[in-house]
């Protein structure tokens, strides 16, 4: 287990490489001067100068990928000369000093995702802190409605093989697999949160946390939350039935489902102890993979919902052409994406030893 763990954290640091270099040299083939976005219309040429040298916008391609690439390292090293782009200034930087090379020193720092080209020099890791825990509520809500929901049908409808509980389940599970998110989330919002608000009580749009009408306070609002978790949730609650379905139905065929029911046991026993473990295996892996997506499947729903996530922070950077909080948000969500499935596979062990 613990070699297989290395094994993927090796290959994850390399794919994560090359995350990065794919990101960075897509944003940087991008017509227009970032400097001058950031400065506007009416800069000198001065001004103009000075802003590339502050983002290293005025060093080679070549040059700024490696500033990027020690920017983002845990581990870097940093110039001892303050003119230089990757002195250790504090109000960028924040990490410790572990010994002296050459004209400068290593460092153990927090990456660094640069700071926002619209904000004021926002750091974007605080953006991004700020944002994330949100959609991870969003994706977590919309992964256990999917889960619970899902392994109920899928069990039904394994059980009632053929009948027209199976085919109506078969049905409803077909057309959520095909419902776009964007789409279920614009109806949702008009016939949920306008149409029926009277009787549900729901808003089209919101945030788990508001301010009041004073604007003194936040207050919770759970009801916020209810709406773009269930749309998030539709389509990997379709994936979790039809394979609870499939797996249920390709264990009850095994031999030791045969002895336990010889045996006489009945089948609620049947299926909570022997059969659900070992048909979770496929629900595992697809969830893994939708739980992963949800963080960057959020941005529609997130956006049309006005939640305020990482997804929607992702529309608004593309809009105002946001390059540094765009690149931290992709690079984050790819990040994330490499963890689950190193999870994944200590969960499958857990699960299955014979994996």
């Amino acid at each position: 287990m613990v070699k297989k763990v290395l094994q993927k954290t090796i290959y994850a640091l390399f794919t994560v490489l090359g995350v990065v270099t794919v990101i960075f040299f897509l944003f940087s083939v991008l017509p227009g001067d970032p400097a001058q976005m950031m400065l506007g219309q009416n800069e000198t040429k001065e001004q103009l100068q000075r802003q590339k040298e502050k983002y290293g916008f005025d060093k080679s391609i070549g040059q700024q990928y490696l500033y990027y690439i020690n920017d983002l390292s845990p581990l870097s090293w940093h110039s001892s000369d303050e003119a230089d782009f990757t002195y250790f200034e504090e109000d960028k930087y924040t990490g410790t000093q572990l010994f002296s090379f050459f004209d400068g020193a290593m460092y153990l720092k927090t990456p660094y995702l640069r700071t926002s080209f619209q904000r004021q020099d926002q750091k974007v890791l605080d953006i991004i802190s700020q944002t994330l825990p949100n959609t991870a509520i969003l994706a977590v809500s919309s992964i256990l409605i999917a889960l619970a929901i899902g392994i109920i049908l899928g069990v039904v409808s394994a059980l009632q093989k053929d009948t027209w509980i199976d085919k109506s389940i078969q049905v409803l599970s077909t057309f959520g697999m095909s419902l776009p998110s964007f789409f279920s989330a614009i109806l949702a919002a008009w016939l949920f949160g306008y149409v029926l608000k009277e009787y549900t009580g729901l808003n089209m749009t919101g945030n788990l946390y508001e301010l009041d009408d004073f604007g003194e306070r936040q207050v919770f609002h759970l009801k916020n939350l209810i709406l773009p978790a269930f749309v998030l949730g539709i389509r990997p609650l379709a994936v979790v039935i039809q394979l609870m379905r499939s797996s249920l139905l390709e264990v009850f065929q095994q031999d030791y489902i045969r002895t336990a029911r010889a045996k006489g046991l009945n089948s609620y026993s049947v299926i909570m102890n022997h059969s659900l473990k070992n048909a979770l295996n496929p629900v595992v892996t697809a969830i893994s993979g939708w739980f992963a997506s949800m963080l960057a499947g959020a941005v529609f729903v997130e956006y049309i919902f006005g939640w305020n996530g990482l997804g929607k922070e992702i529309v608004d950077a593309l809009n105002t052409l946001d390059l540094p909080i765009i690149m931290g948000s992709v690079l984050t969500i790819s990040i994330l994406f490499i963890l689950i499935n190193i999870l994944v596979d200590i969960i499958y062990k857990l699960l299955d030893p014979r994996i």
